[in-house]
């Protein structure tokens, strides 16, 4: 008795299946053999073991292996051999599948998705549980939770689109998979998931009355979307709660804001780009009347100390997503962030505004307006406190004419922030605002 015999009595297992004709469930089969331990199909078989046989063997063969060409993704075909076997006197067709290297294997419309992802249980196909995709992906991407495959695939980037056609660059198929937005087997990452419009991780903000979370709101939001989009949601939402301070000395009037802008911006920028997106939970902002806290999910990466972090040492978690920003402005240089902070508090009390654990990295900000202003007979420095409204009217008197791209570089704004302050400078008739579209410029007011 041949091997195939022996094979055909033993009955269907992990590794075999029997299907008595062609029919368009077996490519299930095929991702199911591929995402397990590989098996052969064998079509033309009953399920007891009786060979019926196939009327056409190569319409067959060209049936399984078309299907599977267009339907399932990442290409699977390389690890399939289709071939016919002569048992019995009868022509059946065997479809060999080896354990695939890119799983999980899923069908195209279906998406990474428990209906469109199948394991083999047993003698049976069924459809994969969402822990058993994610340990899947875990293990082809291996640590990288940028490069593993997004499990939405169905990904929009007008959010996106509109930043980089902001700074003139291109945001093309192309550009998209030289970033990392889409993987070597054409489907999209976590990447592009996070700089997508379906972005499912977001940022909630919430103001509260007095120093503890045990008072009333004052006001509160959730941000989703694109990271890029909920960054200036974010940021919007804070300024409009950085409240400013005026003293006079003689007869010179010295405005404080709350919170120094840069530093706020560095803040931000860190609790989105280094955050551990692997965890579900939202990167949250508490603002109180003393301070403002940003809680990111994910402590340091592997090796780094926290003392290496106020040194401005960094190892980035999200490279791409860090290369990403780069490129669009957002980071001027890798590791200058703590620095920054520290920085724009020069000559004020920031003790200990870096809290570390295992899974969770705090940054607190003081309020400098409920902090002694500054040391005796020690004048605030006038550039990095007065009000953003004075400076980007100086900036523009000084300039002639500037853009809202090269304001928002000046000041380290984000797109939305900037546009909110040049409109409202123009409404209040601080500047002038010429041209249309790509060639809108502001000027400062002629005296008349």
């Amino acid at each position: 008795m041949r091997k195939n015999e022996v094979e055909l009595m033993t009955g269907e297992s992990l590794t075999v299946e029997y299907k008595r004709e062609y029919i368009d469930d077996i490519k299930k089969t095929i991702i199911a053999f591929a995402n397990t331990d590989g098996g052969e199909l064998l079509i033309g078989v009953d399920d007891d073991g009786t060979v019926l046989g196939v009327d056409d063997p190569d319409d067959v063969m060209l049936k399984v292996t078309n299907s599977a060409r267009d339907t399932i993704k990442p290409d699977v075909t390389i690890f399939m051999r289709v071939e016919s076997r002569t048992i019995q006197g009868k022509s059946i067709i065997s479809v060999s599948v080896q354990k695939g290297t890119a799983c999980p294997y899923y069908l195209g419309v279906k998406g990474i998705r428990p209906e469109g992802v199948f394991v083999r249980q047993g003698a049976s196909t069924v459809p994969a549980t969402e822990s058993a995709i994610l340990k899947m992906i875990r293990e082809t991407s291996g640590e990288s939770f940028e490069k593993a495959r997004s499990l939405i695939q169905e990904l929009t980037f007008e959010c996106a689109k509109q930043h980089f056609l902001e700074e003139s660059l291109a945001f093309g198929k192309a550009q998209q998979r030289t970033l990392g937005i889409i993987g070597e087997d054409g489907a999209y990452t976590n990447l592009g998931l996070l700089l997508s419009d379906q972005c499912q991780h977001t940022i909630k903000l919430a103001v509260f009355q007095g120093s503890t979370k045990n008072t009333l709101f004052k006001d509160r939001a959730e941000f989703s979307g694109s990271l890029l989009k909920q960054l200036d949601d974010a940021y919007a939402m804070i300024d409009r709660y950085n409240a400013t301070r005026a003293e006079y000395q003689g007869l010179k009037r010295i405005d404080t804001r709350d919170y120094p802008p840069q530093a706020v911006r560095e803040a931000l920028l860190n609790a989105v780009v280094h955050r551990d997106y692997a965890y579900s939970g939202s990167t949250l902002i508490s603002i109180f009347d003393d301070r403002i806290e940003f809680l990111t999910l994910g402590g340091l990466a592997k090796g780094i100390a926290r003392s290496d972090v106020l040194m401005g040492v960094s190892v980035t978690r999200n490279k791409k997503l860090a290369e990403v920003f780069y490129r669009l402005h957002l980071i001027e240089a890798f590791g200058t962030g703590m620095l920054k902070i520290k920085e724009s508090y020069s000559n004020r009390t920031l003790q200990d505004f870096i809290q570390i654990s295992d899974n969770a990295f705090k940054i607190t900000l003081p309020n400098i307006n409920k902090q002694p202003q500054h040391k005796e007979g020690e004048l605030p420095q006038k550039n990095s406190y007065q009000p953003i409204e004075q400076r980007i009217v100086e900036y523009i008197d000084k300039q002639g004419t500037a853009t809202r791209a090269q304001v928002q570089k000046a000041f380290n704004l984000s797109q939305s922030v900037a546009g909110k302050r040049l409109k409202e400078l123009v409404e209040q008739g601080a500047i002038e605002k010429k041209g249309k579209a790509k060639n809108t410029a502001y000027s400062a007011i002629e005296p008349k």
